[in-house]
């Protein structure tokens, strides 16, 4: 059973039972956390790009815990020199680890550091554990190859951004249900601020009529697949 918990923002938690993966580990300074960084304990953690609210407390968690932070190549550059251990990917690739596998998709988006460092390439990411393949976006505007990965890799769930004005927002956010085509969407990275304020219940509403299954999580929920 995968077990999947948000925190807020775009932070999600996934758990087999065995191993513990968190994505986009943005806690301190968010005001949507549930939980503090000193009490995540996990052996992965997935950074889709530079950003403070996403990059967030990947550094000091991978380093307390021992944990790898998977991410394309200069992010993960970046984390190992801050001592961080990591593992570097690119758009296109995938790698197999202990609990499944990571692959890099496309976004589009910015990457730089709080500190003002290139970061690479924007990343969404498959993330396949406990036979389920779960698709977060990462930061990104609307694009037709979503369609393409929905083919290639079928996904059981997507967290899906819906805030606007950084990245999707519900109009283009339900398009890229129908793209993706999953069993289940999640929506992410909306009400964290004003400028992001969007309604998720309108957003499920919309994916029903598309045909679509869609769950909100309030900060601290799960749902296991």
């Amino acid at each position: 059973m995968l077990k999947i918990t948000y925190y807020g923002h775009s932070v999600f938690l996934l758990d087999d039972g065995k191993y513990r993966v968190i994505i986009d580990p943005f806690l301190e300074g968010n005001p949507a956390a549930p939980v503090k960084p000193d009490k995540i304990d996990v052996q992965y953690i997935v950074v889709t790009h530079g950003h403070g609210d996403h990059l967030g407390d990947a550094i000091p968690i991978a380093k307390r815990c021992n944990a790898t932070i998977i991410a394309v190549n200069e992010l993960a550059n970046y984390a190992s020199e801050k001592g961080a251990k990591a593992h570097n990917m690119h758009i296109g690739g995938a790698v197999r680890l202990p609990f499944g596998t990571v692959k890099m998709t496309i976004a589009h988006h910015g990457s730089v550091t709080p500190d003002g460092v290139y970061a690479g390439n924007p990343a969404g990411a498959l993330i396949s554990m406990d036979g389920k393949t779960v698709y977060h976006t990462g930061d990104t505007g609307l694009f037709y190859d979503m369609k393409l990965i929905g083919d290639t890799s079928p996904v059981d769930v997507l967290l899906c951004p819906i805030g606007d004005n950084f990245t999707m927002g519900i109009e283009d956010a339900v398009k890229a249900v129908e793209f993706v085509r999953p069993k289940l969407v999640v929506p992410m990275h909306y009400n964290t601020w004003p400028v992001i304020a969007a309604d998720p219940n309108e957003f499920v509403k919309r994916v029903k009529v598309a045909g679509f299954r869609g769950q909100v999580l309030n900060p601290g929920e799960s749902v296991e697949l």
